[in-house]
């Protein structure tokens, strides 16, 4: 059970940073639930560092 989770919310993560490196706004995260959505806006505000340092353009 525990894996089923932390994988749910690795995913919500990583689809949070590749939207943050498309360019979309913290405002179309798609989950609503608090931990998905904790981890979703943790991923897009990490892209949005590392396009605001360089490493992407």
């Amino acid at each position: 059970m525990k894996r089923q989770k932390r994988d749910r919310l690795e995913r919500a993560q990583s689809q949070g940073y590749k939207a943050g490196i498309n360019g979309r706004s913290s405002e179309e995260c798609p989950y609503q639930q608090t931990d998905a959505r904790t981890n979703w806006l943790g991923g897009w505000r990490e892209a949005r560092e590392d396009l605001q340092s360089g490493l992407f353009k």
